[in-house]
């Protein structure tokens, strides 16, 4: 009958051993989430600045292409 309490006793202090390593492990597994989530929300805030600037550049161009257009209206016009 010990030998069977010590088994048990053995058994138990495994999954006591086994707790506190997942318990330790889930801590770091949140920490590295946390930090990721923080890495994450960098990059979308680059995101965005990119787009933004991407989108400025974009309206810039119409403006080009019309005074290029205009440009050569007159040309045409001459060609008459």
């Amino acid at each position: 009958m010990i030998p069977d309490f010590q088994e048990l006793s053995d058994k138990i202090d495994q999954l006591a051993e086994m707790t506190h390593a997942l318990r330790r492990e889930n801590t770091e597994l949140r920490q590295g989430n946390a930090a990721l989530v923080i890495e994450n929300l960098g990059y979308r805030r680059q995101l965005a600045e990119a787009a933004g600037r991407v989108e400025a550049l974009l309206e810039k161009i119409p403006a080009l292409d019309g005074a290029a257009e205009e440009e050569q209206q007159p040309e045409n016009e001459d060609a008459r």
